[in-house]
């Protein structure tokens, strides 16, 4: 299949490359240095993202924010400029569910399909191909980009029309935000009152607040690992389009709101591009400990 992929970092650089080994013709949007091996590996460098449209069947895009979406899609040269009838764009970035509504109403009128498609997994799951793919759009456009979707994930599920995919990263992220906070605060009261963290969570793992989380991220507060698998920056950004999106529907998240002030706390200490298990240091602060001191 004829594909093109706009958005080669973190995340987009391994899911690229899992196409290309697949045997797909792959088109590259904003190839630099860190991404060059996926040219070596048979990927084709274009020079504007209306070019990777003119030349690939389905184009995918994952970038960072809702803005991104919109200036790669209908900027200068942008996806909109390449497209022709019968073509289909994949948004797999994590954005605000009410434009994409609106940006697939845009694309649709051009006699293309729409589909969102955000990720859960980071980094380790973008490598290992065994992403979550929550996906947003009509069922024969899904049928159609689901070969795609297996070579880059595990867990694909249609939730429903478009922007549902985003609903449910949304979800997600609001999940995976107050656990993380959840895991920090146990930890690091478990610290400071003199026990053993490793061995704390060695001791929880077996039990009913056993997660992923826990073991991932629980892991990497205790090891001080933070090197960004998903930034903090990214994740404010996720929990913002859940607030805002909230406040359209007339609901509260305050678990959410106090788990985005603990980022924007982190932030404000300097550690807005470490990874988002690093939210136990605005615990830390509170505390006036550090696990393990």
């Amino acid at each position: 299949m004829k594909i093109g992929f706009i958005g080669l970092g973190v995340m987009g650089q391994p899911m690229a490359g899992h196409l290309i080994a697949a045997g797909h013709e792959v088109g590259l949007y904003r190839v630099k240095d860190k991404s060059r091996h996926l040219v070596e590996a048979g990927g084709r460098a274009a020079d504007s993202a209306k070019a990777v449209a003119q030349s690939a069947d389905v184009i995918i895009l994952m970038v960072p924010d809702t803005p991104d979406v919109e200036a790669v899609l209908f900027g200068k040269d942008g996806v909109a400029a390449g497209l022709s009838a019968g073509k289909t764009v994949v948004d797999m970035s994590s954005i605000s569910p009410v434009a994409t509504r609106e940006f697939a109403s845009r694309i649709v009128e051009m006699g293309c399909a729409y589909i969102d498609a955000p990720v859960s997994g980071g980094e380790a799951g973008a490598k290992a191909a065994s992403l979550s793919i929550m996906v947003g759009g009509a069922q024969a456009d899904f049928d159609r980009v689901l070969p795609i979707f297996e070579v880059m994930g595990k867990n694909i599920t249609l939730v429903g029309d478009v922007g549902a995919g985003q609903t449910a990263k949304i979800a997600n992220q609001i999940m995976v935000a107050l656990t993380i906070g959840a895991v920090s605060e146990g930890l690091v009261f478990a610290s400071k009152a003199g026990a053993d963290p490793a061995k704390v969570r060695d001791a929880i793992m077996g039990g009913l607040a056993s997660s992923r989380i826990l073991e991932l991220h629980g892991k990497r507060m205790i090891d001080r690992t933070f090197e960004p698998g998903f930034r903090i920056s990214l994740h404010q950004k996720d929990l913002n389009n859940a607030l805002v999106s909230a406040r359209s529907l007339k609901m509260a998240l305050p678990a959410t709101a106090q788990a985005q002030e603990l980022f924007s706390g982190c932030a404000g200490l300097g550690h807005g591009e470490l990874d988002h298990s690093a939210l136990v240091r605005a615990i830390e602060a509170l505390a006036g400990h550090e696990i393990g001191s």
